[in-house]
Order: C-alpha cells, then structure tokens, then sequence
C-alpha cells in the first residue's frame, strides 16, 4: 500500500478542531449550515484529490459508501421516527418522578439512539421542571445518562458503536457491556437522586418562607395525579423497524450481501430498508405531532454536513495509524479505554473510536485471544466503554450533548458554561465513576 504521510492528518485535525472552537468563538456564523459546508469542502475536496493523486482514492469511496453513508441513513431514521413521537406528561416534578424519566432515557437509548432518546425526552423533562427552581443539574445527568452512557448495549445506542459494529462487531456482542453499563448508569442515578432531593428540599424551604410571609396556604402542585400521553405512536412500531432490520439485514444473516460482485440494491438493502421506514413516518405521522415537538430538519443537516467532511479527512489517519499502530505504545485494555475516552471527550467519540479500532487492529493478537472485529475482545470493549462514556465529559464529546444544551438554555435553563459543566460536573462526579469502573472491570 501507498505510504502515507504525517502531514496528511493535518485536514483530518482541522476539521476536529473548528468544530470544538467554532461554536465557542463564532458562534452565530457557525449556526449557519452553509458554513459548515464551507468549511467541509475547503478541507475535503483537497484531501480527496491528494488520495486520488497518490492511487488511493478507492479508500475515500469505500470510507463513504460503507461507513458515511449506513450511519447517516440510521441515524437521519432514528431523528425522524423519534420526531414524531411527541410524549406529554402531566406530572410532579420531583426527585422520584425525574430520576424514573431519566432510567427510561438511560434505558432506551441502546434502542432507539442516543440522539433519538435525548431528543424524545429532553422536552418532555423540561416540561416537568418548569416549576423548579434549579434544573441545569437535571440536564447535566441528562446529557450523561440518556446522550451518552445509555447506549452502550447495541450499535443503535450510539454513533461509535454503529462504526464497530460496520467494522464486524456482532449486534449481540454489544450486550456483553452490560455490567460495565449497569454500574455507571447505577451509579449517576443514584448520585442524580441525592442531588435533587438536595435541591427540591431546598426549593420547598423557599417555596414555604415565601407562602409564610404572603399568607397563602401551600400549593397543591405536589398532589396532582399523574398523566401521560403519546401523540405518533405509529413510530413506536417503526422504531422496532429500524431495530429488526439493523439486527437482522446484514451480511451475517444475509450472506449476499457481503458478496465483492453483489448488485447496490443487495449491498445496501439495510439503508434502502431504513429510507422506506423514513418515508412512511413521514407519511402517517401528523404535521400536529411534529410540530409540537418542534421538528426541524437543522440537526441532521448539520451532522450530515460535518461528518461527510470527518469521513473524508479522517480517511488517510485512518491509514497512517494502521501503519504505526505499534509504535503508539499501547497495549492494554486500561490503556484504549482512557485514550480513547480522552479524546472523544474533546473531538467526535465516533471518529476517535474508529481512530483507535484501527490502532488495535495493526497490533500483534496474542495466541487464543479471542478476536471480536479483528482485534482483542478486551481492547475493543475498552475502546467501545471508553468512546460512548467520556463523550459526556464535555459538550462537544457527542452530538446530542450540544442539541440538549441548546434547548434547555431556549427553555430558559441557566446552563454551566463549556469549562463550567467540566468543573462543576463531568470531572466531580462522571470521572470518578468512571476510574472506579475501570478499576473493577479492567
């Protein structure tokens, strides 16, 4: 294979670092997709033409066609079925009820996606807490239990679980996690249920002084029975869609499909699947329903744009890191788990986990290793727990963290600035849970 030079990841670092600094410096312009676009094409329409240049512009398509193209796909059918189911509650927003909100968001994100469950829920949350006083810490175990530490039980959960799976991780392997996931999702809950109880005690305090002075007797709020109702609910069939064929339209259960001279119509019959699923929730879901939710097509706009541009520039690092797997020094699981963890904190977890795969994938297997995609069963666990826990660490660590962010502070949440939700939260309490967990199970 052609060599690849170091100076070829210079595109593929650029691009992870206007989309860290970005928001943080130019903010306004970057809400515009057209600038992302920009950007996107400044960066990968040169890096293309080099690879195509040097004899390697197959590996730009195959990145596109077979990584790109399957992820976006599930990820635009989870943003759209899950758009269209629209959950209102009626309930008291205390402790109890928001840590049991929480556990089915925690709960459902290996299913239905990270994005879809912070997006299916993060409304219907806020909608709970109108009444409270202090709820940016709400949102913070939000964006860590449903946004990202919920999805490590399939490669629907989240972005760098699917890029896995694509590189020959079986569906079921994924649940394998599931000690390591229970335990920090125990954990959060857990810790999530002190704090608010912290805080609601405080609140009723206050809310008690202040009905004292004025004379009124103490609302009723806390008495009302509780509601629920869910408008779409044709989608919840079509989320079971996308789950059956993620599941069961590959090249496992579907040898064709794996097969070098098989027609595009068998290749990509799981997207072909998935954009069908698109079209008929689009069809049968009622505009009332989307527009309650405040449907918008931006989001998956904005990460089809940049993650096209990180398929690309990421494509020959891809290779150079294959080619110098062994010199990086790493060898143990400990070791993935936190590098991996990271830079998923402050880059795009899926790239990094993909990034990393390819790392272990060019070191030796010792003898009756079991492999799972090629590498280590142990270093690809590490690299999977690592990529989806540390992406909450930050609010660029995972897509969903920004989107959650961003309503909330619309809803009128006072939300801890980039370095204040890392002081505050992510470094007090998510890295401690996570060098216990590291500890126990590696």
């Amino acid at each position: 294979m052609q060599q690849i030079e170091a100076w070829t990841l210079i595109p593929f670092a650029i691009m992870l670092l206007v989309i860290a600094i970005a928001p943080l410096i130019i903010e306004e312009r970057w809400e515009k997709n057209i600038n992302k676009m920009i950007c996107v094409l400044v960066l990968s329409i040169p890096t293309a033409c080099y690879m195509a240049y040097i004899g390697l512009g197959e590996k730009i398509v195959e990145q596109l066609l077979y990584d790109y193209l399957p992820f976006i796909v599930l990820l635009g059918a989870l943003f759209v079925v899950t758009g269209g189911i629209h959950i209102k509650y009626n309930m008291v927003a205390n402790p109890l009820v928001n840590t049991i909100v929480l556990f089915v968001g925690f709960n459902l994100a290996s299913f239905i996606g990270t994005t879809g469950a912070a997006m299916l829920l993060i409304r219907p949350l806020l909608e709970i807490n109108k009444s409270r006083l202090y709820k940016a810490h709400t949102v913070c175990f939000f964006i860590a239990l449903v946004a990202n530490c919920g999805g490590v039980l399939s490669p629907l959960g989240d972005p760098p679980l699917f890029l896995l799976y694509l590189r020959g991780a079986e569906f079921d392997w994924f649940r394998s996690m599931f000690l390591e996931w229970a335990f920090v999702g125990g954990a959060l809950l857990i810790i999530y249920n002190i704090v608010d109880h912290f805080y609601y005690r405080k609140e009723r305090r206050m809310l008690a002084a202040d009905k004292a002075v004025a004379g009124d007797e103490e609302s009723s709020e806390l008495d009302e029975p509780l509601q629920l109702s869910i408008g779409g609910a044709i989608n919840v069939f079509y989320v079971a869609a996308i789950v059956t064929a993620v599941a069961l339209v590959n090249p496992t259960h579907i040898p064709a499909m794996g097969a070098e001279d098989a027609p595009l119509y068998i290749k990509f019959l799981r997207e072909i699947i998935l954009v069908g699923i698109i079209l008929l929730s689009l069809l049968t879901t009622s505009k009332r329903v989307r527009k309650a939710n405040n449907f918008s097509w931006d989001p998956i706009e904005e990460v089809a744009i940049l993650f096209i541009g990180i398929f690309t520039t990421m494509t020959p690092a891809l290779i150079f890191l294959n080619m110098h797997a062994a010199s990086l020094g790493l060898s143990e699981p400990w070791q993935f788990f936190y590098s991996t963890g990271l830079l998923s904190s402050f880059l795009d977890n899926a790239p990094t986990a993909v990034a990393f795969h390819t790392v272990a994938l060019g070191l030796p297997a010792a003898d009756g290793a079991v492999l799972v995609a090629g590498v280590s069963e142990q270093l690809l666990r590490a690299i999977a727990l690592g990529a989806v826990f540390f992406g909450a660490l930050t609010y660029i660590g995972n897509g969903p963290n920004f989107m959650v962010k961003a309503i909330a502070e619309k809803e009128g949440v006072k939300m801890p600035s980039f370095l204040g939700y890392m002081f505050k939260f992510s470094l007090i309490v998510l890295l401690p849970i996570y060098a216990i967990m590291q500890l126990i199970f590696f």
